[in-house]
C-alpha cells in the first residue's frame, strides 16, 4: 500500500463532515439537466457507541455516522440498500454496520460492500455514504477504490471512481484523484480502473495520461479500455489522439481487434466521414483482420443515412463475396431507409427477400415495415402485417403497439383501435415484459393520461416490470396535449425512480416545449444537454429547428443546426428535408434552396420529399417556371413525381387562372398511373370557380364522384362560395341542402360564405336564407364579425359599426388586421358627410345579424367564465415545473 494511503489510514478518526442539501437553480432549466446537483451545509460525524437513529421512516440512517439522512441515492437504490442490509444482519454481519455507525472508516466502507455481494447494492451502498466533496472526503473514498481492487472487485471500484470524479468535476478529480493520489500507482488494475473512469466521466485528456503512466511501468492496456476510450475521442472531434493511439496499439500493442476497428468506422460515420471509414475497412485487412457483419452494418447505415441506399447495396454484395451472412439489422437497415424514403414497395420486397435468404423477420423487423405502412396511410396493409407477424408467433411488443395505435389514430378508424386494443389485451399474445408497457401506452392513446401516471405509480409499487418506454409514453401524451408542466413531473418521477432518460424522452419534453410556443427555453435545454453530454437525437434539433422556423426565427434555426454539425452529428438526409420544408413553408424559398444546394455538395441525395417541398415554395412565390425546372431535374435524377408533386403543380397553374395548363397536369398524371385524390379535385374545382366558370366546376366535380371520391366539405364550399359571388343563390342553398343530406356537417367557412352571400342578396331571399343558417346552428367566429361590420360600413351604418366594435372590445372580444382596417374605413366615412347613404331594410337587417352575434359571443364568454377551472398555472409557476425538470 502507498504512503499517501498509510498515512491516511492513520488520520482516519473524528472528522467533521459537511452533508449535502438537494437545492433548485434560479435559471430556468439550469435545474433540469444537472440532476443531482447539491450544495453545501455543516454537520458533524457521530461518535456516539451506539446506533444514530434518525427520522422513523428512515430504516438506513442507524448504519449511518452521519446525522443527516441526505445522500445521492434515489429511492429505488435505498429499497435495494434496506433488502441488502437486512440480509447482512441475518447472516449475523452486523458488526461492521455497527463499527460504521460508530465513526466514519473507509476500510470498514469497503469491507461492507464486499459482503453486500451484489454489485448494484454495493454501489448504492457507496452513493449513500458519499454525501461530502471535500478533499479530505475524496481521499478517503480513493482508500475505498484501493480495498475494492485488492479485493478483486475491479469493476465495483470503477463505478466508485466514475461516480466520484463525475461529482467533483474533471480540475479537482485531476488534482486530488490522480495527481495526489494515483499519479505513482504501479498496480496495473488500479490504473486500469482509473483509466475507464476517466473515459466514462467523459474526461479524455485525463484518461491519455493514465494511459502514458500505463505504459511507463510496462503495463498492457486492455483492448476494450482502449476502444472505450476511442469512441469517447471520436465523440470530440480529437482524430489526432485517435490516429495516436491507433499508431501506438499497431507498434506496442495490443493490436487492434475488430471491435477497434468497428469503433473507429462508427465514430467517423457518425462524425460524416464516410470515406475515412471506407479506407479502415481496407487497412484492417492488412493486418490480419477481416471485417465483420457490424463492419458492414455501419458503413450500410452511414450510407442510408445519407440517402445513398441504393449505393449501399454495394456492401451487401461485398458481404457475400467474403462469406459474410447479412444479419437482422442489416435487411432492417435497409427497411427503415426506403420506408423513410416513401418507397415502401422497395422495402416490401427487402422484407420478402430475406425470407428467401433463410431469415425469419423478428418483432423489430415487422415494426420497421409497419411503421412504413403507417406513415404511407396504408393502415389496412399495415393491420394485415400484424395479423401475419401474430399468426407466425412473432410476439408484438410495446413498439408494435404504439405504431398502430398511432396509425389507427391519424388515419384508421375507431373500430380498428378499439380491435388492437383488445388483440393487446389478450394473455399469451404478447410478451410478459411488455405488457405493463402496453397497457400504459393503451391509455395514454385513448386520452386517459392521468389514469395512466397513476397506474405506472400503482405497477412501480407492486414491482411490476416497467421499461423507459412506458415513461416516454406519457410524456409524449403530455406534450402533445401541451401539458408540460405533467410532461416535467414524469420525468422527475422517472429519474427519482432509478430510471435513466433516453434520447426519445428528450425530445418529447423539447416537442411540448415547442408546442406551446417556449422556444428559448427549449433551445437551452439543449445546450444543456449539449454541455451535459446527455442522449440528443437528431429528432431532438429537427423538432426546435422546425418550430423556430415556424415563429420566424431564423437566426435560432441556424444556430441549432452549426451546433448540430459542430457536435459532428452529420445531417442525414431527414433532418435537411425537415430543415428545407420549413424553410420553405415560411416563405424563405432562397434560404431553402441555398440549403438544396448545399445538401447536394456533401453528397446527400435529396429525395421526392426535398422536392415537393421546393416546388411548393416556388410556387407559392409565383415563381412557377423555375418550380417546373426542379420538378424536369428531379425526373433527371431518376426521381417520379408523385400524387403531392402534381397537385402542388396544379395548384400554381390555378392560382395564376392558368386553367388549361392546370388540365394538361391533371391528364398527364392519369397516364403516369398515378390516382387523383380529393386535393387534385378540390385544387381544380376551386381554379374554375375562381374564373367563375361554374360548368366546369360542375363537371369536375361529377367526376371526382365517378372516380370514387365523394366530394368532401371543401369541395362543397368550394362550390357554394363560387355559386355565391356568381350571385347564384339559389344555387348556393341548394348545395347547402345536397351537403347536409349527404350527412356533412356545415362548418364556420360553410355558414361565413353563405352570410357573405346574404349580404349581397335581395332581402327576402336573404332573411329565408338566414333562417335556414339559424336553425343549423350557426357558430359566428371573428371572420363573421368582420364580415358584419364591413357590410354595415357599406349599407351606410358606419356609425354602428363603430359602435358594434366598441362593445365587442368591451367584453375582450380580439381583433385582427383585417377588423381594425375595416374601423378605419367607418371612422372615415363618419366625417365625410357625403358618403352618408340612405337607412334601408337591408342596412336594418344587418344591424339585426350584428346583434345576434354580439349577443352570442356574449353569452358564450360568460358561459366560458363560469365554467372555467379556477386553479390555473402562472407562468412562473410553469417555468419552476421546467427548472424541476431538468434537475
Amino acid at each position: 500500500m502507498s504512503a499517501a494511503v498509510l498515512r491516511l489510514h492513520r488520520s482516519l478518526k473524528v472528522c467533521y463532515f459537511w452533508p449535502l442539501s438537494l437545492h433548485l437553480s434560479s435559471e430556468t432549466l439550469a435545474h433540469l439537466l444537472s440532476v443531482y446537483h447539491q450544495s453545501v451545509k455543516c454537520a458533524y460525524f457521530s461518535t456516539s457507541s451506539s446506533f444514530n437513529v434518525g427520522s422513523k421512516s428512515d430504516f438506513l440512517c442507524q448504519f449511518s455516522p452521519f446525522t443527516s439522512s441526505s445522500s445521492g441515492s434515489n429511492s429505488n437504490e435505498r429499497r435495494m440498500l434496506a433488502v441488502g442490509i437486512s440480509r447482512m444482519i441475518k447472516l449475523e454481519e452486523r458488526d461492521l454496520l455497527i463499527r460504521l455507525s460508530r465513526g466514519f472508516s473507509p476500510v470498514v466502507i469497503a469491507e461492507i460492500m464486499v459482503l453486500l455481494q451484489e454489485r448494484q447494492v454495493a454501489f448504492a451502498f457507496f452513493k449513500y455514504a458519499f454525501r461530502d466533496h471535500s478533499d479530505f472526503l475524496v481521499r478517503c473514498y480513493c482508500v475505498v477504490v484501493h480495498s475494492l481492487v485488492a479485493k478483486n472487485f475491479r469493476q465495483l471500484a470503477q463505478d466508485v471512481l466514475t461516480w466520484m470524479i463525475r461529482g467533483i468535476g474533471e480540475e479537482r478529480s485531476y488534482v486530488l484523484v490522480w495527481r495526489e493520489f494515483f499519479s505513482t500507482a504501479m498496480d496495473f488494475y488500479i490504473l486500469d480502473a482509473l483509466m475507464r473512469s476517466f473515459t466514462n466521466a467523459e474526461m479524455a485528456s485525463c484518461a491519455l495520461e493514465v494511459l502514458d503512466r500505463m505504459r511507463g511501468v510496462g503495463g498492457r492496456p486492455s483492448l476494450s479500455a482502449i476502444c472505450c476510450l476511442i469512441k469517447l475521442l471520436l465523440r470530440f472531434g480529437d482524430y489526432s489522439s485517435v490516429w495516436m493511439l491507433f499508431k501506438d496499439m499497431i507498434f506496442k500493442g495490443p493490436i487492434p481487434s475488430i471491435y477497434v476497428y468497428n469503433a473507429m468506422i462508427l465514430g467517423f460515420c457518425r462524425r460524416g466521414c464516410i470515406r475515412i471509414a471506407e479506407s479502415l475497412l481496407y487497412v484492417m485487412r492488412k493486418f490480419g483482420c477481416e471485417p465483420d457483419v457490424y463492419t458492414y452494418n455501419i458503413l450500410i447505415n452511414a450510407y442510408c443515412l445519407r440517402g445513398w441506399t441504393w449505393e449501399a447495396f454495394s456492401w451487401v454484395h461485398l458481404m457475400f463475396e467474403s462469406g459474410c451472412t447479412p444479419s437482422f439489422a442489416t435487411f432492417s437497415t435497409f427497411i427503415n431507409a426506403f420506408c423513410k424514403e416513401g418507397n415502401i414497395a422497395e422495402a416490401n420486397k427487402i422484407f420478402h427477400w430475406m425470407q428467401e435468404l433463410g431469415v425469419c423477420p423478428n418483432t423489430v423487423l415487422y415494426n420497421a415495415l409497419m411503421d412504413g405502412y403507417v406513415k404511407a396511410r396504408e393502415m389496412g396493409t399495415a393491420n394485415v402485417l400484424y395479423e401475419e407477424m401474430r399468426s407466425k408467433g412473432v410476439a408484438p411488443d410495446g413498439v408494435t403497439f404504439n405504431i398502430l395505435a398511432a396509425g389507427n389514430e391519424k388515419y384508421g378508424n375507431e373500430q380498428d383501435g378499439n380491435r388492437l386494443l383488445r388483440s393487446f389485451s389478450v394473455m399469451g399474445s404478447v410478451q410478459d415484459s411488455t405488457l405493463p408497457d402496453i397497457h400504459i401506452g393503451g391509455l395514454c392513446w385513448a386520452g386517459r393520461l392521468d389514469e395512466a401516471f397513476e397506474l405506472l405509480g400503482f405497477m412501480l409499487d407492486k414491482g411490476l416490470s416497467l421499461s423507459v418506454i412506458s415513461f416516454n409514453s406519457l410524456i409524449l401524451a403530455y406534450s402533445k396535449a401541451g401539458l408540460e408542466d405533467k410532461a416535467f413531473e414524469v420525468y422527475n418521477f422517472m429519474v427519482n425512480v432509478g430510471f435513466t432518460p433516453s434520447a426519445p424522452t428528450y425530445t418529447s419534453l423539447l416537442l411540448g416545449l415547442s408546442k406551446i410556443g417556449r422556444l428559448q427555453e427549449a433551445k437551452s435545454l439543449i445546450y444543456k444537454m449539449i454541455q451535459n453530454g446527455y442522449p440528443i437525437s437528431r429528432a431532438a434539433f429537427t423538432v426546435v429547428l422546425d418550430e423556430c422556423i415556424k415563429k420566424g426565427d431564423m437566426m435560432g434555426a441556424q444556430g441549432l443546426w452549426d451546433e448540430m454539425e459542430m457536435l459532428g452529428m452529420a445531417p442525414d438526409v431527414v433532418a435537411v428535408s425537415a430543415f428545407i420544408q420549413g424553410l420553405s413553408k415560411g416563405g424563405f424559398i432562397q434560404q431553402a434552396y441555398d440549403m438544396y444546394l448545399k445538401m447536394l455538395s456533401k453528397g446527400l441525395v435529396p429525395n421526392n420529399f426535398v422536392y415537393n417541398s421546393l416546388i411548393s415554395g416556388f410556387c407559392n412565390c409565383g415563381e412557377l417556371d423555375e418550380a417546373l425546372r426542379l420538378e424536369l431535374e428531379m425526373r433527371n435524377r431518376g426521381l417520379l413525381p408523385d400524387v403531392i408533386t402534381f397537385n402542388i403543380i396544379i395548384k400554381g397553374f390555378c392560382k395564376q387562372g392558368r386553367m388549361k395548363s392546370a388540365m394538361a397536369t391533371y391528364m398527364e398524371m392519369l397516364r403516369c398511373g398515378w390516382t387523383p385524390d380529393n386535393v387534385t379535385y378540390n385544387t381544380l374545382i376551386s381554379g374554375y370557380c375562381k374564373q367563375l366558370d361554374m360548368l366546369n366546376a360542375e363537371n369536375l366535380a361529377n367526376t371526382m364522384q365517378n372516380s370514387g371520391w365523394g366530394p368532401d366539405i371543401t369541395t362543397y364550399n368550394i362550390q357554394i362560395h363560387g355559386y355565391c359571388r356568381s350571385r347564384r343563390m339559389n344555387r348556393a342553398i341548394m348545395m347547402l341542402d345536397e351537403l347536409v343530406s349527404a350527412g356533412i356537417v356545415p362548418d364556420t367557412v360553410t355558414y361565413n360564405t353563405l352570410l357573405s352571400g346574404v349580404c349581397r342578396d335581395i332581402l327576402d331571399h336573404a332573411m329565408i336564407l338566414t333562417g335556414k343558417l339559424l336553425k343549423m346552428g350557426f357558430v359566428p367566429d371573428l371572420v363573421t364579425t368582420n364580415l358584419l361590420l364591413s357590410n354595415l360600413r357599406k349599407h351606410g351604418l358606419p356609425h354602428r359599426a363603430a359602435m358594434w366594435a366598441q362593445k365587442l372590445s368591451e367584453i375582450s372580444f380580439e381583433f385582427d388586421e383585417i377588423t381594425h382596417k375595416i374601423l378605419d374605413r367607418a371612422y372615415n366615412d363618419l366625417e365625410d358627410v357625403e358618403s352618408t347613404k340612405e337607412i334601408t331594410g337591408k342596412s336594418l337587417f344587418l344591424d339585426l345579424l350584428m346583434y345576434m352575434t354580439y349577443d352570442f359571443i356574449y353569452r358564450n364568454r360568460v358561459i366560458q367564465k363560469m365554467s372555467s377551472n379556477p386553479i390555473g398555472f402562472t407562468d412562473n409557476q410553469s417555468s419552476m415545473n421546467v427548472e424541476a425538470v431538468c434537475s
